[in-house]
Formats: C-alpha cells, structure tokens, sequence
C-alpha cells in the first residue's frame, strides 16, 4: 500500500478518515457520580482527536441499569443528563476531524453484585471464571443462567444506549462482543453450555450477537456507523483460546460479515501473532473471511508496527500509546522511536490521576 499508508485518507461508509490511526475503547472506572466520566477523562478523548486521530472510541458504555455493569464507576448514556454530558465532548471530537463511536458493553459473569443495581450477575451458563477478580481478590461468584425474558432485557439495554448515543451526536456505535463480556460469553463454549437456541453450534451461540446487531442498527440513523469487536481472548482466564480453530472464528466472522455491521474490530494481545497454529494473524485470517473495513488493536507503537498492522487492516487503533502520550499521532508521524509499554503502566486508567 506504499510508505504513506499509515497517513493516508479512508472512506469507512459515509466518514473520510484523515489517516488509519484510532483511539481503541478501553475499560474506565471514572465516573464520580450518575454514571459520568470525570471531565479530565472527557478532555483525553478531545485532545486525542485534536492531536491528530482519525477515529475516537470512548470508554466501554455500560447498557442498563440492572445487571451490564462489571466494574465500579462505569459510564452509561440513558439519561438526558449523561446525553448532555456527552454533547460538547461529542461535538469537540468531530471539530476536530475525527469520527465518534461509542462502545456499548455488557459484562456478563465478570462482575461482582455488589457493583450491580440489581445485585445479580447474569450469564448464558451458570459457569464462573477459574481466575479470582482481580479487583476484590475472590472467586468471581457463579452467575444466573439467562432466562429468556434476561435475554429481551440485555437486548433492550443495547438499544436504549443506542439512542442515547446518538442523540448525543456519536457518529456510530460499536457493540462490544470482545474480551469474555456477555457476548463473547455467548459465541465461546468456554462460558456457553446451553442447550437451547443459544448454545451449541455456531449459528446458536451468535444468537444474541444477531439479535443485538438487528435491533441496534434500526436506531443507527443508515448514515451512521454500527462497528463490533471481537477478540479470541478475555479479561479473566487471559491464556484461554475462546475459540477452537481458525475454521470456528472464520465461521463468526462470516456470520457477523452478513449482518448490517459497517466494520470489524479484531482486538489481540500482539497484532503480529500467528493464530491457531497457522502462518496468519488473527487480522490475516478475518480478511480471508469479510470483505468489511477492518480495526486492528494489539501492541501498536510506533511507525513500524503500525505500517505493519495495516497490512492485514484498515484502521490501526492504539490503547496504551494514545493513553499515555497526548503527542503519539504526530509522534509516529515523524517515526519517532516509541516504547513498548507495559499494561502495568495503563493502570493511571483506572486512578484519579488526570490523564495527559
């Protein structure tokens, strides 16, 4: 694609990116009150888009009030007042040239009740993470299998946090179907033991994944942008491969590749590992199996991880670096050498410390 791929412009449906470099979602812990991020939180999503990103994803969006919340202090867009919140820092991004998306999110059995309205946690199988939380240092508890009216409920809730995102002028929505949240939950036999429509084969367990996508997309205005993410990995029990083989993850791609969806986000630890014993990278083979536009995430740094990444991918989306350095777009622009970091370092995401 030639040495200018990384600044060069892409038409992602309607939108005229700038370059192919995004702010990735990443998890957030700050909202002091009414479900809110903290203004200097708001700030980094702005000064992000005015440094330079093409594409800006919030923080992880929480989708109802009863049982999506996995984390304290998690954000959600259901009230006018969380709306109007969101407004200016909506308006300041797209001011800026960049695209808008909020990520909308269920956490499924990684929660702990005592963070939940409804002091429950939900999932498709009465099935915990072998790992203990991370946060409270204890087992996760052993969720409530999802009943049929759980399943219309957790629908709802995406839908109505997509109407709040776009009256607060997002440009799209990104259902988040990664890292062993609800929806991961359902595509993985890991978590799902079901024996009913939603368990089982394939076509089974990306149920809930259609039936989000197809009730969200009628709220998303046909000149806006519905991305999903999807990963091989999640947050608890980190080393386990969600899905079988190459064969299982290409036949959801395939599957999301023909609903209404206007890209793919793959999320992985490192961008440039072979997948499922092959010689391809998790980008390389959702290639093979979707003509959709394709975002890319996973321990792109600098110039030459990025050129890199876009090899397999439209859009390179970047956590750690756009975290912690306000100048990284321009940084890479002028191939500047760049660290590596550690997520130890990320973890200013989740302290009252004000970002950069």
């Amino acid at each position: 694609m030639g040495q200018d791929v990384v600044f060069s412009p892409f038409t992602l449906k309607n939108y005229r990116l700038k370059n192919r470099l995004g702010v990735a979602a990443m998890t957030r812990m700050s909202s002091p009150g009414d479900s809110i991020p903290r203004k200097d939180v708001l700030a980094f999503l702005v000064r992000r888009a005015t440094n330079g990103a093409a594409i800006v994803l919030t923080e992880g969006i929480v989708t109802d009030y009863e049982s999506a919340q996995g984390y304290p202090r998690q954000a959600r867009l259901l009230t006018q007042r969380q709306i109007d919140a969101w407004k200016p820092v909506v308006k300041s991004i797209r001011d800026a040239g960049a695209v808008a998306i909020a990520q909308l999110f269920h956490c499924g059995r990684v929660a702990w009740p005592e963070v939940n309205p409804a002091g429950r946690i939900i999932a498709p199988s009465a099935v915990a993470p072998k790992q203990k939380n991370p946060l409270t240092g204890k087992l996760y508890p052993v969720p409530d299998e999802m009943s049929l009216f759980d399943i219309e409920h957790v629908v709802r809730g995406f839908v109505e946090t997509a109407k709040g995102a776009m009256a607060a002028g997002f440009d799209g929505v990104e259902i988040h179907g990664a890292h062993g949240y609800l929806i991961t939950q359902f595509l993985s036999t890991y978590s799902n033991q079901r024996t009913d429509d939603y368990g089982g084969p394939v076509e089974n367990r990306f149920r809930l994944a259609r039936e989000i996508i197809r009730a969200v997309r009628p709220v998303v205005p046909a000149d806006r942008l519905l991305t999903f993410r999807v990963s091989n990995w999640g947050i608890a029990d980190m080393e386990v491969s969600l899905f079988h083989s190459k064969e299982e993850w290409q036949e959801v791609i395939r599957l999301l590749s023909a609903e209404p969806v206007d890209a793919i986000s793959v999320s992985t630890y490192r961008y440039a590992d072979k997948a499922f014993g092959t010689e391809k990278t998790m980008a390389g083979l959702t290639r093979d199996a979707t003509k959709l536009p394709l975002m890319i995430c996973g321990q792109i740094h600098d110039r030459a991880t990025c050129e890199d990444a876009l090899k397999d991918a439209d859009i390179a989306l970047s956590a750690k670096s756009m975290l912690l350095n306000p100048n990284w777009v321009e940084d890479v622009r002028q191939g500047k050498t760049l660290p590596l970091h550690k997520s130890s370092e990320a973890n200013v995401a989740y302290t009252e410390t004000p970002l950069p």
